[in-house]
């Protein structure tokens, strides 16, 4: 079985939509989206009217549970400018884009006959972000990025431009918990990496080996428990007025002493 058909089967199988975009990856009206998760259709999350939790509304939520479908409460104004006003309290995101399984993105690294090289996305929730970090994922030669499945952004329309295309290209993993997911890497032999303050400088440590980078939103930076779970902090020197860059950027800086190292190109003296 080749990758391509691997990832076809992979069991993520979900797509994503962000508030301000086109409404037409939006089903919504309680008997739709019901049909639409029996059904078995890729399903991101489902937003529900604050405040409604009656009828068939409570049957949605209850179906939302047993099939691992994020529930998120949102406020009528907010609804209706994302799907009208016919909504009847509820609207489902459906997919766009298949995502991958952990199992899958080894795959891609074994088939190239490489350590794996993984990032891993901490509450990246800004899409333009998300898909910059791609992009430089992609250009750096990294087999694939693992994001959450909440407070995450996902792989909308937005994220595919701000790829610039590479989104078609890059696998994405979506994990429910970041943390178990990097306890799991480790257990297969691959280092974690945490992008944030007070670390070891990026370009001292041997970054040859399986490898995956944890790169944290730019509000917040890496969580606790998922730092927790770092083998080595790396820190880029802030010789400037301003205490961080842009995840993005950060990111793409280690990526590329990454593929610095595995090259074997020298530091000119």
């Amino acid at each position: 079985m080749d990758l391509n058909e691997k990832r076809r089967k992979s069991v993520e199988v979900q797509k994503d939509k962000f508030p301000g975009e086109k409404n037409d990856d939006y089903i919504y009206g309680r008997n739709a989206v019901i049909e639409a998760i029996r059904s078995g259709r890729p399903i991101d999350k489902v937003l529900v009217t604050r405040g409604e939790h009656t009828g068939s509304i409570k049957t949605i939520i209850s179906l939302c549970r047993e099939c691992g479908i994020p529930v998120k409460e949102i406020d009528k104004r907010r609804m209706e400018s994302l799907v009208g006003a016919s909504h009847q309290g509820v609207a489902a995101v459906t997919a766009q884009r298949e995502y991958v399984t952990l199992d899958y993105l080894f795959e891609v690294s074994n088939q190239k006959g490489e350590p794996p090289f993984f990032v891993v996305c901490d509450k990246i929730e800004d899409p333009h972000n998300l898909g910059a970090i791609i992009r430089t994922a992609d250009a750096a030669g990294a087999h694939g990025v693992i994001i959450p499945k909440r407070h995450s952004a996902g792989l909308t329309s937005t994220v595919f431009k701000a790829s610039a295309g590479a989104a078609e290209y890059v696998p994405v993993a979506r994990v429910t918990n970041i943390a178990e997911t990097l306890r799991e890497l480790k257990k297969r032999g691959v280092w974690v990496y945490g992008l944030d303050m007070d670390g070891e400088p990026w370009c001292t440590v041997d970054l040859r080996g399986a490898s995956a980078f944890v790169v944290g939103s730019e509000g917040q930076g890496i969580g606790r428990l998922v730092r927790e779970e770092c083998d080595f902090i790396l820190s880029l020197p802030m010789l400037g007025k301003v205490s961080s860059l842009n995840a993005s950027v950060a990111g793409g800086i280690v990526l590329y002493e990454v593929v610095r190292q595995r090259k074997g190109l020298a530091n000119r003296g």
